[in-house]
């Protein structure tokens, strides 16, 4: 019996869990010609939101594209991404001539990842002149196909981290112009993508729609589960769904990952015991990479992650309080722990109408750090 909790960002609609206000929005942003600005912790189900919504689009006739730009380090490595992107998304060797045509400049080249199939472009540049017009012919030429088409960028913050200046004003005076060709803008490091879009002093500002993604609802999500696993012949305890949810805080990426284990493990009748003994399993052989984390941080930053474990989440890191509890030091010190540990993606900050609030970002290394 195949898993239904597949570890890929998406598979099908069926086991597609909720986010249907999400995409509703999305979806009707988009068809009305707003570009979208998509914005959720990492490994929350951003990638599958964005792919769930071309399954819908792409029922209309609409062309979708996506590019992770994450590895990016510069315009010439975002040219490329966004090149092979495009390429992927074509249907035919004649519609990839005629977009190589159009970069005929930098002498573009198509091979295929023996493993994976994927095509691979490479592009050679002359000049570094040459790279902001091609990336406006990459542009042009999709706008020249007179369809509608859905451009998705996911990790689009990283072109903060290219050599080049002026990259976002670059890419704002470029998508402006495009009627055809509509943009998700997909980010994982919220302050980032926020300064971006909603800054009055920077490029993007308001020049797209904000979506924010949350946890999903508990009882839609165990009901999602639960029929998942009936679907597959198989009965799991409704404490022990309750448990799941509970102990990878609705997160989406360790929900799906815990599911998929109690699946593989266990038989067709499934008890609050098989769960627990699953998450004892999963902490033990990630122990080591724990372990690894430590190695690169002080001893004053292991001991706030630590605290911050144990509260489960902290609104107050720098109250005299939490810092007298935990022996942490004091709140200067605790600022500077505190931005530190959010930059390098180990706490995450999250954001409502009673301030902020912080928990540990990987949720398996919480529930292990509780227990220090």
């Amino acid at each position: 019996m195949e898993n239904p909790f597949s570890l890929e960002p998406y598979t099908t609609k069926e086991r597609f869990c909720d986010r249907e206000q999400e995409l509703m929005d999305i979806v009707s942003l988009l068809t009305n010609g707003s570009n979208v600005t998509l914005i959720s912790p990492r490994r929350y189900g951003k990638t599958g939101l964005i792919f769930r919504t071309f399954d819908t689009l792409q029922e209309n006739n609409y062309t979708c594209i996506y590019a992770d730009i994450f590895s990016a380090q510069c315009l010439e490595d975002f040219i490329k991404i966004l090149s092979e992107a495009i390429v992927s998304s074509m249907a035919s060797d004649s519609l990839i001539k005629k977009f190589f045509i159009a970069l005929k400049n930098v002498r573009p080249l198509l091979s295929y990842d023996p493993i994976s199939g994927a095509p691979q472009v490479s592009l050679s540049f002359q000049t570094d002149s040459q790279k902001t017009p091609t990336l406006k012919t990459i542009f042009d030429f999709l706008e020249k196909q007179g369809k509608q088409i859905i451009f998705a960028i996911d990790e689009f913050q990283q072109i903060r981290e290219f050599k080049e200046t002026n990259i976002e004003a670059l890419l704002r005076t470029y998508i402006q112009q495009l009627h055809y060709v509509k943009f998700i803008f997909c980010g994982s490091k919220k302050h980032l993508m926020a300064d971006m879009f909603t800054n009055a002093k920077k490029p993007f500002y308001e020049s797209s729609r904000t979506v924010y993604i949350d946890r999903i609802d508990l009882e839609k999500y165990k009901a999602f589960i639960t029929s998942l696993f009936k679907k597959a012949g198989k009965n799991i305890d409704d404490d022990a769904v309750d448990f799941i949810l509970d102990w990878t805080k609705r997160h989406t990426y360790y929900t799906q990952f815990v599911c998929n284990q109690v699946f593989a493990e266990s038989s067709n009748k499934i008890s609050l015991e098989n769960v627990k003994n699953v998450a004892s399993s999963i902490i033990r052989l990630e122990i080591t990479n724990f372990i690894e984390r430590r190695n690169l941080l002080t001893e004053k930053q292991w001991q706030f992650l630590i605290a911050v474990a144990k509260e489960g989440s902290v609104r107050q890191p720098t109250a005299s309080a939490f810092l007298m509890k935990y022996k942490i030091g004091s709140s200067a010190t605790a600022k500077k722990i505190l931005t530190t540990l959010v930059e390098k993606e180990l706490l995450l900050e999250q954001s409502d109408l009673n301030g902020k609030n912080y928990s540990v970002y990987n949720v398996f290394m919480s529930r292990w750090m509780e227990t220090l």
